[in-house]
């Protein structure tokens, strides 16, 4: 091989290396970081419209803020934390009721849209009308239906009592009883938000493999046994992600709670949870670094409730 030869076969062997200090792209990273530049401004603008409001809401809980967000303030520190705390009149009975609210309407939205589901697992004649009629309480706002139940329940001019008499009962006040409002309040959301559950758990439900349920079946377990030791176990993430979603939704209720309740949740804060004290804290007092105060705390207590959720449903995930 002469000279020019070598030269030139060594030329073209390093135009085909790669720069030095460089590593050779290959189709899957360019395609990865194609994703993120076209992910990045729609991350950065989501990012952005979180770290604000809760930045200036945070701030805003550690002023004297009074009257108006931008008149003159002063820094405070914890002193309306403090104060929210020790509130024994207003602030904890709100938290209870935030919490019996939501457990009382979750449970029993778990429980019936668990039903639900199983019962329309197998196809049926009128499926499609069933599922149909299951998603109208999704489509209406909550506004609406408050304003419906309101008209349903209505002491003196209800349908409500006006079956109740139909069938010799007594009337009820529903609504319009301090005592009665909250339980009442539970099952009109359990009413709107069941459907959703059972359409998430009968999703779960059409996903699971047959083979375990026909082997128990094989062995002789009954319908009961079947669902306690082989569906359930298997459909348990699922719950897991509906009992979640259910959980901090039901944890932000206002727009019926306020439709049916008006301010304050009632003439003796009957139905006052911590999203209404805290607009009763924002628009009616004007107390704005006190209500700053309570949404950060009743932020937390979300935090905390879905970290609670999720780890119980690891556990059973790997048991």
């Amino acid at each position: 091989m002469s000279t020019t030869e070598v030269r030139v076969t060594a030329t073209a062997r390093d135009s085909a290396r790669p720069p030095r200090g460089r590593a050779p792209r290959t189709v899957e990273q360019a395609n990865r970081r194609l994703k993120w530049a076209m992910l990045t401004p729609a991350l950065a603008f989501v990012g952005l419209m979180i770290v604000f409001p809760l930045a200036f809401t945070i701030n805003l809980s550690l002023t004297d803020a009074f009257g108006a967000v931008n008149a003159g303030k002063h820094h405070v520190g914890l002193r309306n934390f403090v104060d929210a705390l020790s509130d024994v009149r207003r602030f904890w009975p709100a938290v209870k009721r935030t919490v019996v609210f939501t457990i009382g309407a979750v449970a029993l939205e778990m429980v019936l849209g668990l039903a639900l589901a199983m019962l329309m697992r197998k196809p049926f004649r009128g499926m499609r009308w069933v599922r149909t009629v299951l998603i109208i309480p999704l489509l209406t706002t909550p506004v609406a239906i408050g304003i419906l139940w309101l008209l349903i329940l209505d002491p003196t001019n209800g349908v409500a009592n006006h079956l109740l008499a139909s069938v010799g009962l007594p009337r009820m006040e529903f609504l319009g009883s301090v005592s009665q409002s909250l339980p009442t309040l539970m099952l009109i959301d359990v009413w709107q938000w069941t459907p959703m559950v059972t359409l998430l758990l009968l999703a779960g439900l059409t996903t699971l493999p047959e083979e375990p349920e026909e082997a128990a079946l094989v062995d002789g377990a009954n319908a009961w046994q079947r669902f306690r030791h082989v569906v359930l176990p298997m459909l348990g993430p699922t719950i897991g992600t509906a009992l979640v979603l259910r959980a901090v939704d039901a944890l932000k209720t206002f727009d019926i709670l306020y439709a049916t309740k008006g301010p304050g949740g009632g003439s003796d804060f009957e139905a006052e949870t911590l999203n209404v004290y805290a607009y009763g804290l924002t628009f009616d007092y004007q107390e704005y670094g006190l209500a700053a105060a309570v949404l950060v705390l009743f932020t937390l207590f979300i935090v905390g409730v879905v970290v609670l959720l999720r780890r119980r449903s690891g556990r059973k995930d790997a048991v």
